[in-house]
């Protein structure tokens, strides 16, 4: 395998630690078989890449060994956003056979983290996604890993989340608070629910801090800013900064979408 160097920030800003702290505690406690988890989103520029590197460093820092796949083969931004490296292989070159998996995977300057970036946008990847070499990928590497995280496109503009959620444990749906309608965030329920993968929650991203601030002052009080099924931060282009935090658990969190659509 070979090594690469990750840019990545500090994570200096208190509400942000304790966001993906909440984040990587309910994967913890979503039980010793959810191992292979996918996030996507309803749209793109929700903040799902953000999201799932930031769980997957978190988990790793945390001492588990961890497997980032970012198979968003269509508009990937994470090897542009985390390395200045070029001619980086990935995870299309892996699935249509060109390379093998040592040489697809990358061990990180983040102790316990590997990545499998991208690689080229293929012509086919809803294809590839889902043939039997992206299953086979996922199998071999479960028992060498304690979590791999998928980072998937947006399932509300293209199927390929749900074809990879078939071989998935569970599923974590990235929304925008305000952007995106609750017809849309239940279509995109919908589809990973029939593909048989367990919707471990959802995380709510963007949202209006001085509200959420506000009401939650009755509730935890002002010293946590905290909400039951919600995640802030700012836009994915610049990097998530959290206001508050939560993540959902199971049923849930189609709750509180269907609250946050009226």
């Amino acid at each position: 395998m070979k090594t690469i160097e990750l840019i990545v920030e500090e994570q200096n800003n208190y509400f942000m630690r304790e966001a993906f702290n909440t984040l990587r505690t309910n994967i913890l406690f979503s039980g010793k078989d959810v191992k292979t988890i996918i996030v996507t989103s309803c749209m793109a520029h929700e903040g799902k890449t953000t999201i799932s590197f930031e769980t997957s460093r978190s988990l790793a820092e945390s001492g588990k060994r961890v497997l980032l796949v970012d198979a968003d083969l269509r508009k990937s931004v994470m090897a542009s956003r985390l390395t200045k490296e070029r001619g980086i292989t990935g995870l299309s070159q892996l699935l249509s056979g060109q390379i093998t998996t040592e040489q697809a995977i990358y061990h990180t300057n983040i102790e316990g983290l590997d990545i499998i970036f991208a690689g080229p946008y293929p012509p086919n990847p809803t294809e590839l996604v889902g043939s039997m070499a992206f299953k086979e990928l996922i199998s071999e590497n479960r028992d060498r890993y304690d979590y791999i995280i998928i980072d998937a496109a947006p399932l509300g503009l293209v199927i390929d989340a749900a074809v990879m959620a078939t071989c998935c444990d569970g599923a974590v749906v990235v929304i925008n608070e305000g952007r995106i309608k609750y017809r849309m965030a239940q279509s995109v329920k919908e589809q990973l629910e029939k593909s048989g993968c367990r919707i471990l929650g959802v995380v709510l991203n963007q949202i209006d801090r001085k509200r959420t601030v506000a009401s939650s002052d009755t509730y935890y009080g002002s010293k946590y800013e905290s909400s039951y099924y919600g995640y802030s931060g700012k836009s994915e282009q610049k990097s998530v900064r959290p206001n508050t935090s939560s993540v959902g658990n199971g049923s849930g969190s189609s709750r509180r979408t269907k609250k946050e659509g009226k």
